[in-house]
């Protein structure tokens, strides 16, 4: 089993001005990690705001993998609305929800393009990330 945890980086506000130029050698791509797969949980200033064993990854050029959760698995009665929205050449436009003292902690693609269609209406963190692989289950010994 590993886990995986990074530090909360205050607010997640994205960087002001237009998005990068497209670059067609960029790669980008999602995929399901598989039911069980996977555990990510998100947690804020001791509160879980997501658990879930459905992540979808999505796996960018020159970035960490991000972890992409379904809505079900938030708890989005905890987020509020963002007026923030950024453009990525590569996923579409992303719209933003914050907490109290969290703005912009949390990000979706309403409409994501082709290449990670995947991952539309499923929420990405900013803040502390924890990532378990379920640990395998011992094999009995085998007698001979």
């Amino acid at each position: 089993m590993y886990t995986l945890h990074a530090e909360p980086t205050g607010a997640a506000t994205p960087p002001p001005g237009p998005p990068p130029p497209y670059d067609p050698e960029h790669r980008v791509s999602a995929e399901a990690a598989g039911e069980g797969a996977l555990r990510v949980r998100v947690v804020w200033n001791g509160e879980v705001l997501a658990d879930s064993t459905r992540p979808l990854l999505v796996h960018e050029d020159g970035l960490p993998d991000r972890y992409y959760l379904p809505p079900e698995d938030v708890r989005t009665d905890l987020l509020t609305a963002s007026e923030t929205r950024t453009t990525c050449p590569y996923k579409g436009v992303a719209a933003y929800w914050s907490l109290p003292d969290a703005p912009d902690i949390a990000w979706a693609y309403h409409e994501p393009l082709a290449a990670v269609a995947l991952i539309k209406d499923h929420l990405c963190f900013i803040g502390t990330v924890e990532v378990t692989e379920p640990a395998r289950t011992a094999q009995p010994a085998r007698t001979a």
